[in-house]
């Protein structure tokens, strides 16, 4: 008995050294950060919420700050920055007269109280006034200067409370989105610098881990440019506490080195907005789906190819009309994304209430296609390329993001379909952040540009449309209608729509904005996508929203359960 207690004394002691031993490092690993690390398919071209529309940036920056106004998960107008939505029932919305004696309206919001930049400087009316001068000068070149431009005066009642002055009424008015609040004491020296190139100097860019950018659950610490952005928890966040300390983004532009990060582990999962695609999510799920959560979402995203209308070539609608004749979208539907991706007739997406399905449709028809490129004059040359009267080639160039396998492998059965009724298209792809920060918003693409539109709920395309939102130098390249298509029943209709808000005649205007759309055809429609995300199966807590509006903007609910 003696002996046997002996032992069991030397035992035990033994086991207490051996814990005591690994007690550090026990305490080390609990020590470590809680870190997610989310792969996704682009690097933004800025971090600027007001230069150039990248779902890449909007995405990121989400976690960093908030709108005002935004849509929810229900497709709802919600508050995330405001203490409440305007309305005219309670008077925080009103119709009244403008100076011109026009028609205007004054809506009321009040800031958070709580709400402060990432360096402890709280929001206020100052920056809502700062925001606006930014926005509303012709010189700044803000993709969405027709919001900031519609602003007759901003009334400033406190540090939280404002008004805004209209020079329209219109059926949105509970929502300001797209105003994205500036850091008036950062922002502000830098853009009375000189406002023609603030965009170039804006320290959103030059030091993006300043924290008096940031006002969201986290902060920005460090960007490595093309390749990842890392955000910290923000100390200040005055709103649900978040459970990942830190979370970095990281950009593989090729699509299928994506996949073989997560499945490698360098990455946890893959964001559903501007990541992978249908195709690709669809053979990873046969391949692994027993090993993560892979959760599809319809969303309000629309694949198509903007088109150069101030080529000679694309301003004949003879050719648009023949050129998606020539296009077998329903193929491309059913074998590469198995019919999840349904054709698209026009921008607006079947999920919207407005949506119209009688509008006139170019399902594939090679010999419709030939004929109405015979008609305008493209015939037929001994190499089975088309040619003019005076000899020149129906030649154009497609670009589209390099790097993203599905729409580089669409854009070749494309040329090749094209190719088939005698037009000569040469690829030429570019990696997102130069497609979008220069290609698109320059309109420096001579013939097509494929990409998509990620856009909210009965959202009106006056910003792509409108013969006002053609970007050019003079108006420093402001807007993004990138095709240059100018129509003065399509501008009239966009007009009415945000005026005309009885539901019968509203509907009207979109029924003509869709068969006009169809008509002119200033864009050849694709397909309607859906989004894919990966995601590891302790991960909780994340929403797809299936609009503009990322699922980022809820990210203090994202949260690990084992």
């Amino acid at each position: 008995m003696l002996r046997h207690a002996a032992k069991s004394a030397i035992g035990s002691f033994i086991t207490v050294i051996a814990l005591w031993l690994m007690l550090p490092a026990s305490l080390a690993q609990a020590d470590e950060p809680e870190t997610l690390t989310i792969g996704i398919s682009q690097f933004p071209s800025t971090l600027h919420p007001s230069f150039d529309s990248m779902l890449a940036k909007t995405y990121i920056a989400a976690m960093a700050r908030r709108p005002i106004t935004v849509y929810d998960h229900d497709w709802q107008v919600t508050c995330l920055l405001c203490t409440a939505l305007p309305d005219m029932k309670d008077g925080t919305a009103r119709f009244e007269k403008t100076s011109d004696g026009e028609d205007g309206l004054a809506v009321d919001y009040a800031l958070d109280p709580n709400a402060v930049w990432g360096d402890g400087i709280p929001i206020t009316t100052k920056d809502v006034l700062f925001t606006w001068d930014v926005g509303r000068n012709p010189d700044t070149g803000i993709d969405n200067f027709e919001l900031y431009r519609r602003i007759l005066s901003i009334e400033a009642h406190d540090a939280q409370r404002f008004t805004l002055h209209w020079d329209r009424r219109t059926c949105d008015y509970k929502s300001i989105n797209d105003f994205a609040l500036l850091p008036a004491h950062i922002e502000r020296p830098v853009f009375e610098e000189d406002p023609a190139t603030y965009r170039n100097r804006t320290t959103y860019d030059r030091n993006p881990s300043t924290e008096g950018l940031w006002f969201g659950p986290y902060k920005v610490s460090d960007v490595a440019p093309g390749s990842s952005i890392t955000l910290v928890r923000n100390p200040l966040w005055w709103g649900k506490e978040p459970y990942f300390d830190r979370i970095v983004v990281r950009t593989i532009e090729n699509t299928a080195a994506l996949i073989a990060n997560i499945l490698s582990g360098d990455i946890d999962m893959i964001a559903g907005e501007g990541g992978i695609t249908m195709d690709q999510a669809l053979s990873f799920e046969r391949r692994h789906g027993d090993d993560y959560n892979i959760v599809y979402k319809e969303s309000l995203i629309y694949e198509h190819l903007d088109l150069m209308l101030d080529n000679p070539i694309l301003q004949d609608i003879r050719v648009r009309r023949a050129l998606l004749r020539g296009i077998d979208r329903q193929a491309i539907s059913k074998k590469l994304f198995d019919g999840r991706q349904p054709v698209a007739n026009g921008s607006v997406n079947p999920l919207d209430s407005v949506y119209l399905d009688d509008v006139p449709k170019y399902p594939f028809d090679p010999d419709a296609a030939a004929e109405l490129l015979n008609l305008a004059g493209w015939t037929t040359g001994a190499d089975g390329i088309r040619r003019d009267a005076n000899g020149n080639r129906l030649s154009l160039i497609l670009q589209t993001t390099a790097g993203n396998k599905t729409r580089e492998l669409v854009a070749q059965v494309l040329q090749n379909q094209w190719r088939d009724i005698g037009v000569d298209v040469t690829i030429k792809n570019e990696p997102a952040r130069i497609l979008f920060g220069e290609t698109l918003s320059q309109r420096k693409f001579t013939g097509m540009a494929m990409f998509a539109w990620f856009s909210s709920p009965r959202n009106v395309p006056r910003t792509t449309l409108h013969s006002e939102m053609i970007p050019s130098e003079d108006n420093a390249w402001s807007g993004q209608n990138y095709t240059g298509y100018a129509d003065p029943e399509m501008d009239r209709i966009l007009e009415d729509l945000e005026l005309v808000c009885e539901p019968g005649e509203n509907q009207a205007l979109w029924d003509r904005l869709q068969v006009k759309y169809a008509e002119d055809l200033p864009v050849l429609p694709l397909y309607y996508r859906a989004d894919a995300f990966i995601l590891p199966t302790w991960l909780k807590g994340l929403r797809p929203t299936g609009h503009q509006y990322p699922s980022t903007n809820w990210v203090e609910e994202w949260h690990r359960e084992d």
